[in-house]
């Protein structure tokens, strides 16, 4: 046989999509913790969203793509009274979640944001229920929601752990985008041929490059990039449910899969022989170990390399606040993902290049002593020169220890150090906090705090009474998983 021609034997799905399948369908959710902090995920992930609502460029964003256009059952959108095709819809919740960066964490040697995945669940979960109850059958419910959420902060989480997508210039969402579309198209009612073909999908799609994060190229796109994502899983389920063939050897077939041509340093380097091509590596199964350990973002909407590093400018507040203009020198020691993710100088064109900047984030609850949405606008910018004068007067400096603990499995930290110098010689302490309060080691300090913030976030959107009633029910972990899904988005339709 001539050594010019392509061998057609199609091969079985590759392992990653069938262990994602398998433990999508078969995979029980037992653990009371991850299910409790589902439900704190939940509080939190809609409040971000409501919060979102009082900015015109996210509000711009949101409705149908054809106005006036009416969609039996449509997917409500938290906070508006938008009623939208499940695709749209989860754009939209996506678009707002993710906004003001607020919402939750994850960070390994990729990182990313799981609750982003809740745009496909509540549309898709909104829609059924609402159908469902059209047709006489009984709807969905909060705990079936709940569930979808541990299963994709599990499936983006996990791959994340031993597999960096950043270091090849892949965007964080495609997670998002194979997480929603596992567990959208299992709401859906997908059998496993159905979820392979779909997951296969979203490997085949073109993925989203990481240039609108990051120096010079930072913009808003980050803001909405996850409800893209996550909105295309809900269609990738939709077209998988119609009977679409998959595509088994997606992540795996050579020179044409997604190892060869996106998963590797040298990209195109076809010489490479096959027990060498770069594969996805794993650490630990498929479980609720994401959940149980996800970062919550509780004090700043910050990205979160930097919340630890905001954390200690509040605790330095008080020492340098009359001192501004006397300081020589400030000093933030970190860790390596920060300084390759957030660390830049020079000019900041916009909210979303302020909001990964390392420098813009300590430099502000320095001198304010807090650090809130609104201090990232051209408005607030443009009042407060004294913000770019201290971040000049900025040395950040590498701690391989901070490094190498972020990175362990019983750490996890996300260390940052700040020390204040000035010119008369004199300093503050170096202020260290390794592990912010949204951390799985602050919990019980962390809680009560985000329900504070939830509280405060439904505030934005809706009288005292219907926030109550809101914030009452998600607090009661039995009734909230017992509310049907279509009664539950109705508290949040304005």
């Amino acid at each position: 046989m001539s050594a010019n021609v392509d061998l057609n034997n199609r091969p079985d799905y590759d392992r990653v999509l069938q262990d994602i399948a398998d433990y999508v369908l078969d995979y029980t959710i037992e653990s009371r913790e991850a299910l409790d902090t589902a439900r704190n995920c939940l509080m939190d992930t809609l409040g971000c969203g409501l919060l979102a609502l009082r900015f015109p460029e996210c509000t711009k964003h949101l409705g149908p793509i054809v106005e006036g256009t009416v969609v039996p059952f449509g997917a409500r959108v938290p906070g508006t009274n938008y009623r939208l095709d499940p695709v749209k819809a989860a754009w939209d919740i996506g678009c707002i979640v993710r906004w003001l960066d607020y919402n939750d964490t994850w960070l390994a040697a990729e990182w990313g944001h799981p609750s982003d995945n809740l745009g496909g669940i509540l549309a898709v979960a909104d829609h059924l229920s609402q159908k469902r109850m059209a047709n006489g059958e009984a709807p969905l419910t909060v705990r079936t929601v709940l569930e979808a959420m541990v299963m994709a902060h599990e499936i983006q989480g996990v791959i994340a752990l031993e597999n960096s997508f950043n270091r090849v210039g892949l965007d964080h969402v495609i997670l998002v985008k194979v997480a929603s579309t596992a567990v959208c198209a299992k709401l859906m009612g997908a059998n496993r041929e159905q979820l392979l073909s779909a997951l296969s999908h979203a490997f085949v799609d073109g993925q989203a490059l990481r240039s609108y994060r990051h120096a010079p190229n930072a913009g808003s796109r980050k803001s909405w990039a996850a409800g893209d994502a996550s909105s295309r899983g809900v269609r990738l389920a939709d077209i998988a449910m119609r009977g679409e063939m998959g595509i088994p050897g997606v992540l795996s077939a050579r020179q044409w899969g997604f190892y060869d041509v996106l998963f590797s340093h040298t990209n195109k380097d076809l010489a490479l022989k096959p027990e060498d091509q770069r594969a996805f590596s794993f650490s630990r199964p498929y479980g609720s170990y994401v959940m149980e350990n996800v970062l919550f973002k509780i004090s700043f909407p910050a990205e979160f390399h930097a919340q630890t590093a905001c954390e200690a400018a509040v605790t330095l507040h008080p020492q340098v606040r009359n001192r501004l203009h006397d300081i020589d020198r400030i000093v933030i020691t970190t860790h390596e993902s920060a300084i390759r993710i957030i660390s830049k100088v020079g000019p900041l064109a916009n909210a979303a290049d302020r909001d990964h900047c390392l420098q813009y984030m300590t430099a502000v609850p320095l001198a304010f002593g807090n650090l809130v949405a609104e201090h990232y606008e051209d408005d607030f910018h443009k009042a407060h020169p004294i913000i770019d004068v201290l971040r000049e007067k900025m040395v950040i400096v590498e701690n391989p220890v901070y490094t190498r603990e972020y990175l362990e499995a019983d750490k996890r930290s996300i260390a940052n150090a700040i020390q204040v110098f000035f010119k008369d010689g004199s300093s503050t302490e170096n202020v260290v906090v390794e592990y912010p309060i949204g951390h799985r080691r602050r919990r019980a300090e962390g809680i009560p705090l985000l329900e504070d913030k939830f509280k405060a976030n439904l505030l934005t959107r809706f009288i005292g009474q219907r926030s109550a009633e809101i914030f009452a029910l998600c607090k009661d972990q039995a009734a909230l998983e017992a509310t049907p899904v279509n009664r539950f988005v109705d508290l949040f339709v304005t």
